[in-house]
């Protein structure tokens, strides 16, 4: 039986790379049996910003309106906006989602962030119990896409944007991690606004291939939740920090002990 996939997209323009990314995933996906639904987030015109709104039905604290719990609710009862729930569906019935995206400020356009939190609710995507490596979609595959403005060689541990590893990190920790899925190498197109078209139909050559195989590759490696203890405020557990006392890297990116970053742990996975 054919896997599915989510394209979740936010690009303006039907002329982009961004939608020639897009639309080569579509093809190849799809030729490989896979059903491939895409949100076009502008398209949709897809609100991004997280307010009561969302809530169809009373607020049981309109003075002090706190979103995660007050969607929770909603959640629970079946009351939340039809956007955020079409959204969910498709989540639930995905085996991947990939974001496809160009990079803005170092993270997510705005309209994707607001995906993320107004569909990613309290429940839905996450619990206290249920997050990391026991996070809620643990069984489901998740990856970014994306396009840069700059080159590679300015997001290096030497450029002047800094390591695409740290940039990453909260976007595939913070996010993607955190509600269980297991996380692909993202697929970085690095300034295709700013090369040659021959350096652009090459990018998305590599793209097409690597997406013939791209369901059965390795994720990205993160820290278990239990080596963590949570009666200590989820600090590292002393055992396992003993056991890494000795390597030349930290274990991740963000959790690196006070030693150098291990190299790409964002972007490829442990072989």
């Amino acid at each position: 039986m054919g896997k599915k996939v989510l394209i979740v997209y936010a690009h303006q323009s039907s002329g982009s790379f961004n939608a020639a990314a897009r639309d080569a995933a579509v093809e190849v996906l799809t030729a490989q049996g896979c059903t491939v639904t895409v949100s076009d987030l502008y398209t949709m015109k897809f609100k991004a910003t997280a307010t009561a709104e969302d809530i169809t039905g009373d607020i049981r604290n309109a003075e002090h309106f706190r979103y995660a719990e007050e969607t929770k609710l909603a959640w629970e009862e079946g009351k939340l906006s039809g956007d955020i729930t079409e959204e969910q569906l498709k989540i639930i019935e995905a085996d991947l989602i990939i974001f496809q995206f160009p990079l803005y400020w170092f993270t997510v356009p705005a309209i994707m962030k607001g995906w993320f939190d107004r569909v990613f609710t309290l429940g839905f995507a996450y619990s206290h119990d249920k997050r990391y490596s026991l996070g809620i979609f643990k069984d489901k595959k998740a990856m970014l896409s994306f396009t840069t403005g700059s080159h590679e060689s300015m997001f290096s541990a030497n450029g002047i944007n800094g390591d695409m590893n740290v940039t990453l990190w909260p976007l595939q920790n913070g996010i993607l991690h955190y509600c269980g899925f297991q996380v692909l190498a993202p697929q970085i197109f690095w300034a295709p606004s700013h090369v040659p078209s021959e350096a652009c139909n090459t990018m998305l050559e590599a793209w097409r291939t690597r997406l013939q195989g791209l369901l059965g590759e390795k994720p990205l490696t993160f820290t278990p939740l239990d080596c963590f203890d949570q009666e200590k405020g989820f600090q590292l557990r002393p055992e396992v920090h003993e056991k890494h006392a000795a390597k030349e890297f930290g274990l991740t990116v963000g959790i690196h002990l006070g030693k150098p970053l291990p190299p790409d742990s964002q972007m490829k996975p442990e072989v």
